[in-house]
């Protein structure tokens, strides 16, 4: 073999491993204090609802054909997986808020542990 070959053989490998990239923070994200405990509709997921989401989603605006207001209809997208999947940026759902950045991890969090609770209405 000539050292062209030689060379090459121990760069190509080289290569393959640089393209791949994670990082701690991208596969672990940091929620920081988030207390994602006993967490009540009333209490913090309307909250972060009316924040965030009324401004396109309320019964006087509506857009989409989509209100959140209330729990009754914030359940509909719960049971069928939209209101996480919106949030989460997962694909097939549209992204939620959209035109902005994506919720706090914590926020994510939050709505998260409401739903794996049972999302009660409390």
């Amino acid at each position: 073999m000539n050292r062209f070959s030689i060379l090459l053989l121990a760069i190509v490998p080289l290569f393959y491993t640089s393209c791949f990239y994670d990082n701690e923070e991208d596969l672990y994200p940091d929620t920081g204090n988030c207390e994602t405990t006993d967490i009540s509709y009333s209490q913090d997921v309307l909250t972060l609802l009316q924040n965030n989401c009324y401004v396109c989603h309320a019964a006087a605006i509506n857009l989409g054909n989509i209100n959140l207001e209330g729990y009754d209809r914030v359940k509909v997208y719960v049971d069928n997986g939209a209101l996480l999947g919106a949030i989460k940026h997962e694909s097939g759902y549209s992204p939620m808020p959209q035109g902005t950045a994506q919720l706090q991890v914590c926020e994510i969090a939050l709505i998260e542990a409401w739903i794996a609770d049972g999302a009660l209405d409390n």
